[in-house]
């Protein structure tokens, strides 16, 4: 495939190559020989002994078959060991000799490892051609003395430079893969294999001059003497690699000692070759040539063996030698003159030794495969259940998504500071608009949202020694504190530190809001049960003050949940006993003070504890099934109550919870209830809190309420303003009135503080959202005077009226004139 893509390159129209060597003459001359000398010493032609009689061995090369070359035509000469070369041309007009010594040919090396000489002269012109060598270290293994034209020069290096590009890319890979893979526990193979590699690499940058980019002197007898030492050294760690990488065992002992020893005759006998100064070059290079062809017969026989013993990483030795070999074989049968010179043979070698890299390196990770089996057989009898108890301790006692303790691991941790009487303190964190974070920005986000509050509250917790958080839940975190008081307000102010923090998701900046909750013990609670509900009431009257807030428990939270949970008790046999009643309060017009509509406010007439309001026995309204029928019963009561007085009480309003709106048939069930009591569904609002819309079966929810509101039925916003989203649901939801919390109408008056300006900016969005704008809670004439100049439509409160179990014919009378065009939506007062 090299080859082909080197074969692409453009071929020039007079592209020539003609070789000179195999006619080549052979003389032995002295030094300083004149050109008249050169040219009429006598030459044996056919003939190629190194008779080594003088200092120099002339070439006389065959001018007439130049005569097809153009001017600048180039001499390619095979790089050898010699003192100094000489090229002497003979043309037409004139003689000209070149001599350079081996330190000069910085300039004439040529890609694929050979020496090149340019001719201006064109061929036709050359009458004689010669070639003489100063202390030639032998001629019989020069390989090539080539004429080319430019454009073939030109065509071999390119050729050459791919495919030496190439080369070195494998190497490389090959080299750093195996440099960083398994760098802490480097074994034998892998380090003979790193050597391998480094020297193939070396080797070929270097026979093939492309080393001489970097340094023009590595060329010429320089680099050949290299060469060998490279050879050797490749002989020596490609043979340490094969008997190291093989698995244990498989082989013979003695087999293993012989090529061991054969790779340290390799290393040595490849810088006594180079070594050409020194020792006869015929003799040494002789001796490596053997050590090589031992090598060869020993690592045949250890595959042979292998392959019958089932060796799995020698058949990754034999893939990536076979094409070596078959290299190797064809350049022993071009030296030996069965086959022609050519480059593709020396072309062939480098690709051949790029591939075998390649191999070894998925032979090493094979290996390395094996090896990490072995390992784990041998560790497993051991430490197997020892690493699974680990395993299943540690995800029995972390969260999976925040990394941080679960509520395994908080219960035992608690437990243990209970038992050992160190007093702490409670911490439950509740992460507020999860389920909002959840909506608006999918899963992902909330899995982000809950790992920043563990950071941060990670970051909290290191402020107090011996502090600990844990997630108990979907968004609930706990924090245990031990220590004293003050250790608790260190901490306490950590958590206050963290409210409004950023966080970031999709390129959007969101803030955090956390509700808090702390108890402590031994001063709240003494057992970690009773501690955690009593943290938990904190919590649930930090959330009821507004969120974002942290609220310490008090004892009086107590008392009133054991209230409630009376409450709840009392509240079947309250339903049987006909205790729950409603209470209407009249919702006027601001402007002339008529009375459009009331709004039903549920009471409880306890046989203990008097007529009570929704805010002692509220919770009760939140357990699902008790809360449900208490819920219809209130509905029978105002739909009854709309029936017996018909439309001159104008629209009544009703307050629905989130358990009555959500589910297929929940707005089936209304109209349904609407049908049975003979009521126009004119006559009826369903007053609604923003948290009942957004709760979890929000979009059941909202279904619901456009299927009431298509069918002629009011929809108020209750609490308009106190929510965190009210301007970003308003106008995907059905509401036809928004009713201002009497929190703002409380304040409108005050000077510092006040909330006139919101009242005004609500009242002012109201109206250009065309929804009728409901004040809540007036008391005086200065409120009532306020809103009537800031354009209010409409309001309620005690300036007004009380609620009471029936108001007078009067104001109904009132109601059927004031708007009997306008369709009322109130919430709950």
């Amino acid at each position: 495939m090299l080859l082909l893509v080197a074969s692409l390159l453009p071929q020039g129209a007079a592209a020539t190559k003609i070789d000179l060597l195999r006619t080549a003459c052979v003389t032995s001359l002295p030094d300083g020989t004149t050109p008249q000398d050169i040219a009429a010493a006598p030459y044996a032609c056919g003939d190629r002994a190194d008779t080594r009689q003088h200092e120099w061995i002339w070439l006389r090369l065959d001018h007439k078959l130049l005569n097809g070359l153009a001017p600048g035509w180039h001499l390619l000469v095979d790089q050898t060991r010699f003192d100094k070369i000489s090229v002497l041309v003979v043309d037409r007009h004139s003689t000209r000799r070149s001599t350079w010594s081996a330190g000069e040919l910085g300039e004439n090396w040529a890609a694929g490892g050979l020496l090149s000489f340019p001719v201006a002269s064109a061929g036709s012109d050359t009458r004689a051609l010669y070639l003489g060598f100063r202390k030639l270290d032998t001629l019989s293994l020069m390989r090539k003395v080539v004429a080319v034209s430019p454009d073939t020069a030109f065509r071999d290096d390119a050729r050459w430079l791919i495919l030496m590009g190439l080369f070195t890319g494998a190497l490389l890979s090959a080299l750093l893969y195996n440099a960083v893979i398994h760098a802490g526990q480097r074994y034998a193979f892998q380090r003979w294999y790193l050597l391998w590699l480094t020297a193939a690499l070396a080797y070929g940058l270097t026979w093939t001059n492309m080393a001489a980019f970097v340094f023009p002197w590595l060329v010429g007898p320089t680099a050949v003497r290299l060469d060998f030492t490279l050879v050797g050294l490749m002989v020596a760690a490609g043979n340490m690699f094969f008997f190291a990488v093989i698995e244990r065992g498989m082989l013979p002992r003695p087999l293993v000692v012989a090529g061991r020893s054969l790779a340290l005759a390799g290393a040595v006998l490849g810088p006594l070759a180079a070594a050409d100064m020194l020792l006869p070059p015929i003799i040494t290079d002789r001796l490596l040539n053997y050590a090589i062809a031992a090598t060869g017969v020993t690592v045949a026989l250890s595959c042979w063996i292998a392959v019958r013993r089932g060796s799995r990483v020698v058949w990754f030795y034999m893939v990536g030698w076979g094409p070596v070999i078959c290299v190797f074989l064809a350049r022993l049968a071009r030296n030996l003159g069965f086959a022609p010179q050519n480059d593709f043979v020396d072309m062939a070698t480098f690709a051949a030794l790029a591939f075998e890299g390649l191999i070894l390196s998925l032979a090493i990770a094979d290996r390395f495969r094996m090896l990490r089996q072995e390992l784990e057989l041998s560790r497993q009898r051991r430490e197997i259940v020892q690493a699974e108890a680990n395993a299943l301790r540690t995800a029995a006692r972390t969260d999976f998504l925040t990394g941080l303790a679960n509520r395994a691991a908080f219960k035992d941790e608690a437990e243990e500071l209970i038992f050992a009487g160190t007093p702490f303190t409670l911490f439950l964190i509740d992460v507020d608009y999860l389920k909002h974070t959840n909506d608006r920005v999918g899963h992902a986000g909330g899995d982000i949202l809950l790992r920043e509050i563990a950071r941060l509250l990670s970051t909290g917790v290191a402020q107090v020694p011996g502090a600990q958080v844990a997630r108990i839940g979907g968004d609930e975190f706990v924090i245990l504190c031990p220590g004293g008081e003050a250790c608790e307000t260190v901490l306490a102010r950590a958590i206050a530190g963290m409210q409004g923090a950023p966080w970031h998701f999709m390129g959007e900046e969101r803030t955090i809001s956390l509700s808090v909750g702390s108890a402590r013990y031994p001063e709240d609670a003494t057992t970690l049960d009773l501690l955690y509900q009593n943290a938990d009431l904190a919590l649930y009257n930090a959330k009821r003050l507004g969120r974002m807030r942290y609220y310490r428990y008090d004892p009086l939270q107590r008392a009133l949940r054991d209230l409630q949970v009376e409450f709840s008790n009392d509240a079947h046999r309250a339903l049987e006993r006909g205790e729950f009643a409603l209470h209407m309060q009249p919702i006027v017009t601001l402007s002339s003070g008529a009375v459009c509509g009331y709004e039903a406010l549920l009471r409880w007439d306890h046989p203990e504890y008097g007529m009570i309001t929704p805010e002692r026995f509220g919770d009760v309204l939140v357990a699902e099934r008790i809360g449900l029928l208490i819920q219809e019963r209130v509905l029978d009561l105002a739909l009854a109550w709309i029936r017996r007085h018909g439309p001159s009480i104008g629209t009544l309003s009703v307050n629905f919870t989130a358990a009555q709106l959500v589910g297929r048939r929940a707005a089936d069930r209304v109209l349904e209830r609407l049908r049975y009591h003979d009521v126009s569904p004119s006559l009826l609002c369903i007053e609604v809190t923003e948290g009942v819309m957004l709760d979890r079966g929000a979009d059941s929810i909202l279904a619901n309420l456009r299927t009431l509101h298509e069918a002629g039925i009011a929809i108020a916003l209750d609490d308009f303003g106190t929510g965190y989203a009210s301007l970003v649901h308003l106008r995907q939801m059905p509401v036809d009135r928004i009713k201002i919390d009497r929190s703002f109408i409380a304040s409108i008056d005050e000077r510092e503080g006040g909330t006139l300006a919101i009242v005004r900016a609500i009242i002012g969005m109201g109206r250009g959202l065309g929804k009728v704008v409901v004040a809540e809670g007036i008391e005086t004439e200065a409120q009532a005077h306020r809103l009537r100049l800031l354009g209010c439509h409409v309001g309620q409160g005690y300036y007004y009226a009380r609620p009471a179990p029936d108001p007078v014919p009067q104001q109904r009378a009132l109601a059927a004139m004031a708007c009997p065009t306008i369709k009322i939506a109130a919430v709950e007062a």
